[in-house]
């Protein structure tokens, strides 16, 4: 998907006679684009990473969402000693939005189900918290894109696609 423009919702009027500044870009960023961003911290994603920290975007994560995270980046592959752990943790969750799921109301959103049921939460996260996109590099969930938002209230994008779009924001 090409890049997606116009869906930063403004923050409310704050009295200071200042202008508004546009909200953070709310996102679900699934697990494999975090890993990508704090592991390898001088790669293309280093962008979405800057846009966390620089408050650019705001990662909405859930439960299940941080709990996959910590399985993920403590995998042997990785070769990460418990302080490494500590410190790739802590490049992402003080900038996230924990978000409680609601099971009933997930219900009541009609999240179509995913090839991959382990994927499923993303959609759920992304749908009950309302974000407007949730970034991912895996086909299972960009192929369940809705470009015209008709059965969901987000976009599926890859890191490119976002990486555009903040690019058109000032």
């Amino acid at each position: 998907m090409g890049k997606v423009t116009g869906l930063s919702k403004p923050v409310e009027a704050n009295g200071s006679g200042k202008p508004n500044v546009p909200a953070a870009i709310t996102v679900v960023l699934d697990t494999n684009v975090v890993i990508s961003c704090t592991l390898f911290r001088s790669g293309r994603l280093k962008a979405i990473r800057d846009a966390w920290t620089g408050g650019r975007i705001k990662p909405v994560v859930s439960t299940q969402t941080a709990q996959e995270l910590v399985e993920v980046v403590s995998y042997p592959k990785f070769k990460l000693s418990h302080g490494d752990i500590a410190k790739v943790l802590s490049l992402y969750m003080p900038y996230v939005q924990t978000h409680v799921i609601d099971s009933a109301a997930n219900r009541m959103a009609h999240v179509k189900p995913c090839r991959d049921p382990r994927d499923q939460k993303f959609l759920e996260l992304a749908q009950s918290a309302q974000v407007e996109f949730l970034v991912t590099g895996d086909r299972d969930l960009l192929v369940m894109d809705d470009p015209n938002l008709t059965h969901n209230t987000f976009h599926i994008v890859t890191p490119s696609a976002l990486l555009l779009t903040l690019d058109d924001k000032p």
